[in-house]
């Protein structure tokens, strides 16, 4: 069947499905599917200073990162928002990280502005290489992931389809809702800091150095009380028509929190990730946009 295309958001143009979401959300969970991810940013920083550089700008200990292993990163702000969330992997002399597209320019004026007298060059790539959701069973962020050469791009994705099923965003966002995994522009708005969504001891190294915003993160986490929690949702699925992200979260008619991402879920059916009142309490019957939902918890640290 044909590919069903994402209309709008940060996905837009991407595949959203091929016709058969359940199956394909099926065979991800078994490690046998694998996505196209090429609407994806992708910056490359090369130049001897480049880890350690990202190592100070970022949540992430990235000093010493093997060759060829996956991790997340957070910048943030001043105040310990979070303004963008990269994916990096280092090939031994250039690193490479993906983001949202729209986030490729911002990220790539604040890495300039940062550059001082270290011997680092930062690049656009996005039109010269693509991500790829790689055979294989989920890791933590959301991969395997793949970094390809557009002009070897098709020749991957051919390869790819011999012995595995392509799948679009529908199955890729279920299981990252199933996982309780945050993502930018979805779960985060301009007050998000990484302790009320699931970012620490993952895309937040706990034991580094100083970098922008990590006052915020230690003196919260130190308290134990974020402001919010992430929270997944499971709504009623006798509903015809799902919330839409960004809806209102209330509880008696009270705003509590907003919608992220909504998916519907081959087993689990209609799911949501939210951001709540971190005092709401677990066992209350939440309402989205005239949907009740109840709450699962999630292991946020």
């Amino acid at each position: 069947m044909s590919a069903v295309l994402v209309e709008s958001g940060p996905d837009q143009g991407a595949i959203w499905h091929f016709g058969e979401p359940n199956n394909e959300q099926k065979a991800l969970v078994k490690g046998m599917g694998w996505a196209d991810l090429s609407h994806r940013g992708v910056i490359s920083v090369a130049g001897k200073d480049r880890l350690t550089w990202l190592h100070a700008l970022t949540t992430q200990h990235l000093e010493q990162l093997p060759v060829a292993s996956w991790v997340d990163a957070l910048i943030l702000d001043a105040q310990g928002h979070v303004l963008d969330q990269l994916f990096l992997v280092d090939d031994g002399e250039i690193t490479w990280m993906h983001l949202e597209k729209e986030r490729v320019a911002p990220v790539i004026e604040y890495l300039e502005k940062m550059k001082f007298m270290l011997e680092v060059l930062v690049k656009d790539q996005s039109n010269d290489y693509a991500v790829l959701r790689a055979p294989g069973k989920a890791d933590g962020i959301g991969g395997p992931y793949a970094l390809v050469p557009k002009d070897e791009l098709v020749q991957t994705m051919q390869a790819f389809g011999k012995s595995h099923m392509q799948v679009g965003m529908w199955a890729l966002e279920a299981e990252r809702v199933c996982q309780g995994r945050a993502r930018l522009l979805f779960e985060t708005d301009h007050k998000s800091i990484p302790n009320e969504l699931g970012f620490l001891n993952k895309a937040v190294h706990m034991n580094k150095g100083c970098y922008r915003g990590q006052e915020t993160v230690a003196k919260v986490f130190n308290l134990g009380k974020p402001p919010r929690r992430l929270v997944l949702l499971h709504l009623d699925g006798s509903m015809v028509a799902l919330p839409e992200h960004g809806g209102k979260v209330t509880l008696d008619g009270k705003e509590v929190g907003y919608l992220g991402t909504v998916a519907r879920h081959y087993e689990l059916g209609p799911i949501a990730l939210a951001v709540i009142k971190r005092n709401i309490a677990l066992d209350a019957t939440l309402s989205c946009e005239g949907v009740n939902a109840s709450q699962e918890e999630l292991a946020l640290r």
